[in-house]
């Protein structure tokens, strides 16, 4: 179980991010801290929890805090592995929590499950609790854009390049990540069980900014989506110039490896910083999604706070998305 009641979480969460500056700190918290995007799915899709006490957690975050003032070894973890895509950061990541945290330990990752020389699948990651308990746990940090409709289906979220879609990464999870660590092959590997399968699902919602409100349209919410989940907004390229005039102080474009936690002045270099006008002609030629973040400070010689961050699509981005979320299994 959380150890944590759900706002001494966000409470938590946010008083930690004060106290981090270095990026990947602030990244490993947010991973570790941050609501999960889905609810337990019993009885295959539970969700992995890093802290099983309050006291675990709270050592968790002392450990956090002494890798802020020395985060030279996180340094050399990430600048080893030379990762492009924000799910290997991730695992990097948790990997390094595992690996030196003061709790969890871990056992094996990616350990690949073959078959007559085919690929079956990996397992992430397998754990060791302190009371010798086995976890196999599947990271899956994703970012998924509500498409508009309203039957309050997974399949309306999909992601910014419309090649992944809610619905079909839990069934994923579920039908094949998950019974991997099950399979009578897997005990051949040396990883005798059982092991306790669950799901590590973090990330950010994104919903359509509605001019007219002046709000986002929050849909009716999917039983299987945590209502705590992070979010932010999405909008037409041709939108935001009116959605971006006098909302923040300066804006910034977020490459990949930035999309986990809020960004904070030492997270983002001063030179990213642009005016809306100057956002909205850097994105002109864009063609594909783009995720930007908005930036205020409350007073001069105070640190830059990221205070909101969406997607900017090209205009018949929208249109495509709809399609995509209908499509069946078959049909893609």
């Amino acid at each position: 179980m959380s150890a944590f009641e759900p706002a001494a979480e966000a409470a938590a969460l946010d008083a930690l991010l004060e106290r981090l500056h270095e990026p990947s700190v602030r990244d490993l918290a947010w991973l570790l801290l941050s609501p999960s995007l889905l609810r337990p799915q019993p009885p295959l899709g539970m969700l992995a929890e890093p802290f099983d006490s309050p006291a675990d957690a709270a050592a968790s975050v002392a450990w956090l805090l002494t890798l802020e003032r020395d985060p030279a070894p996180l340094r050399e973890c990430l600048a080893a592995s030379r990762f492009t895509r924000l799910g290997r950061y991730a695992e990097c990541l948790l990997a390094f929590f595992l690996e030196h945290g003061p709790s969890l330990r871990l056992v094996a990752a990616n350990v690949a499950l073959r078959r007559a020389g085919r690929t079956l699948g990996e397992c992430d990651f397998l754990i060791r609790t302190p009371d010798g308990f086995r976890l196999h746990w599947e990271l899956a940090v994703k970012c998924y854009l509500h498409a508009g409709g309203t039957d309050a289906s997974l399949a309306d979220y999909v992601g910014p390049s419309l090649q992944d879609r809610f619905d079909l990464k839990l069934a994923h999870l579920v039908e094949h990540q998950l019974p991997l660590s099950a399979r009578d092959e897997f005990a051949s590997l040396g990883h005798a069980g059982p092991w306790d399968a669950r799901m590590f699902v973090k990330g950010w919602l994104f919903y359509r900014w509605n001019e007219a409100s002046g709000g986002l349209e929050l849909p009716p919410m999917p039983a299987a989506i945590d209502p705590r989940h992070a979010r932010g907004f999405w909008l037409e390229r041709t939108a935001l110039p009116r959605f971006a005039a006098g909302r923040a102080d300066a804006w910034a474009v977020l490459p990949r490896l930035a999309w986990l936690a809020p960004r904070s002045e030492r997270a983002v270099q001063a030179g990213e910083f642009v005016s809306a006008d100057a956002l909205a002609a850097r994105l002109a030629s864009q063609s594909g999604p783009t995720m930007v973040a908005a930036f205020s400070r409350c007073a001069s010689g105070d640190p830059w706070i990221e205070q909101a961050r969406g997607f900017v699509v090209p205009d018949g981005w929208p249109r495509a998305a709809a399609v995509f979320a209908r499509q069946s299994y078959h049909q893609r």
